[in-house]
Order: C-alpha cells, then sequence, then structure tokens
C-alpha cells in the first residue's frame, strides 16, 4: 500500500488497496485505521466495490446507523443515499462546514463515502482539522472555552425547513445533545475544537467570570460560538477532494469537519455513505 500525504494539515491517498478486500481482512483493516488516525481523512480511488463490501468494510469500525432524514440503502441499513439531482433543490445542510450528526448524543466516529456518480467539474469535498484548529487558537481563547458546553440541534437544521408538527416530532425523537466545545480524542488524546454548524449556543456561558452585566451574555456567547464556528473556514487547516466514480473518503469524525461544494447544478450527484457509531464526547 502507497501512502500520499496532500497536504501540511490532513488528508492522504491510498493506492494499492482494494476496500472489497480489505472488508475481509481484518489486519489491512488495523492498517488503515492506525492511518486513518494519523492523517483523519483517507482517500482511495478506483474502488469498483459491491455495496455488501461497502458496508462489510464500515463494519469493522464499529456499528452502522441510519439517518433520519436521508434515507438509506433498503438492502443495506445504514448505507445512506444522498442522491442530488437537476430536479431535487439544495437542501442546504452539507454545503456548510459541519461534523456529521452532532446533535446525536454519540456523534459518529466516522464514516466511508463512495462516489457513485458526479459532475465532471465541481462537487467536490473539503475537511478541516479541529485537532490543529483548536492548537493554533490564541492561548486566552483556549482558557476561556476550556469548560464550555454546546447544545447541538437537528430541529433547527434538517427540521428547520419542516412543518411545525414533523419539526417537534423530529425534536421529540432527538432532542439536542450537550458536548463538550473542546472534546479529547478518545483514541489519541488530542485535544479537538468540537462546535460546528448543528451548533446553537452555549449551556454554561453565563457565569461571573464570564459576564459583568446581563447584557454580556447573548453578543459574548454568540460572537464567541461564531468565532470558533469560523475557524474551519482557515485554508491552512484544510484539504480539498475531487471526486470520480468509485473514490473513497474515509474521514474521523471526531477531528474533523467537512463541506460539501454545491457548485454543480444543474448536474447529478450520487453518493454512498456508511456512518459508523461514535461514542459519548467528553
Amino acid at each position: 500500500m502507497k501512502v500520499e500525504p496532500l497536504t501540511c494539515a490532513l488528508g492522504a491517498e491510498l493506492s494499492n488497496v482494494d476496500l472489497g478486500v480489505a472488508s475481509r481482512d481484518p489486519a489491512l483493516v488495523a492498517e488503515i485505521r492506525a492511518l486513518l488516525l494519523k492523517h483523519r481523512v483517507l482517500f482511495f480511488r478506483d474502488q469498483d466495490i459491491t455495496r455488501a463490501e461497502h458496508v462489510a468494510f464500515a463494519r469493522h469500525f464499529g456499528d452502522l446507523e441510519d439517518h433520519p432524514v436521508a434515507g438509506s440503502d433498503p438492502d443495506h441499513p445504514g448505507l445512506v443515499r444522498i442522491y442530488k439531482s437537476p430536479d431535487a433543490p439544495n437542501d442546504r445542510y452539507e454545503n456548510a462546514w459541519h461534523t456529521d450528526a452532532t446533535w446525536r448524543e454519540k456523534p459518529p466516529f466516522g464514516c466511508v463515502l463512495r462516489c457513485v456518480e458526479c459532475p465532471p467539474v465541481g462537487g467536490d469535498t473539503m475537511w478541516a482539522n479541529m485537532v490543529l484548529a483548536y492548537e493554533r487558537l490564541p492561548e486566552p481563547v483556549k482558557t476561556q472555552i476550556a469548560d464550555l458546553r454546546a447544545r447541538h440541534s437537528i430541529e433547527a437544521s434538517f427540521g428547520a425547513a419542516m412543518p411545525i408538527d414533523k419539526r417537534l416530532a423530529l425534536h421529540a425523537q432527538f432532542p439536542d445533545a450537550e458536548h463538550p466545545v473542546v472534546r479529547t480524542h478518545p483514541e489519541t488524546g488530542e485535544k479537538i475544537l468540537f462546535v460546528n454548524a448543528f451548533a446553537t449556543h452555549f449551556t454554561n456561558f453565563h457565569t461571573p467570570g464570564r459576564v459583568r452585566f446581563g447584557q454580556d451574555a447573548v453578543p459574548g456567547a454568540s460572537q464567541l460560538l461564531q468565532y470558533l464556528i469560523s475557524q474551519a473556514q482557515i485554508p491552512e487547516y484544510q484539504v480539498r477532494f475531487r471526486w470520480k466514480p468509485n473514490s473513497v473518503a474515509m474521514w474521523d469524525n471526531r477531528s474533523t469537519q467537512h463541506y460539501a461544494v454545491m457548485d454543480y447544478a444543474p448536474c447529478h450527484r450520487k453518493m454512498e455513505r456508511a456512518g459508523i457509531v461514535g461514542d459519548v464526547p467528553y
């Protein structure tokens, strides 16, 4: 297997590896897992694998999860179909910097995403290294956010365009999750800046140490949250990948954010994603 780093921040392309074979080879999976922890997002070209092999490979890393809004392949639960067409409107969820499903109590460990069909030009995906984003924060900011926690909401994102009864039902099924603003990677021990587009507000900002008067609370908290969310936009923390059919990306959802660039209308873009169940952030 050949490993070619793509940027100084994150990302590596692996060649001379077949994920269909890897789906049946635990030793190869262990090698890929070690590279995932090192590079955070891995890319594979020319992976003409079956949906069953896609699912089997991802399951080496944990159980798979369905998505309450995006549909799964009926024959392969956990394989979510992200299909765009000229007839489908932009849904405004993928083209924002985000970490997948942080509105869950246990956000995903990671994802394995395969391109089925893509535009001839456009439709790239970008990833950002949120360990690096935390490391390079000013020290006073690190001190300020060390104990902060934030709420993450599916109701305010996927649910926002739904009729109110469906939105409230979605919220009842998936209440807002609360996570630390700085989480610890459970395998590497690294500190990670863990707020993204699903984060709506801090839950413990209003303390005497941060708020002189009541009017400090709302602008102080919201401006700080937006500043933290904006760190993923820094190009020095990013890698960008151009898709081709049968290309695969696998990323560590705990330590990265990603952004699917929606610049390809009116073309088709068909992706299939296996999301791997994670753990409770701490």
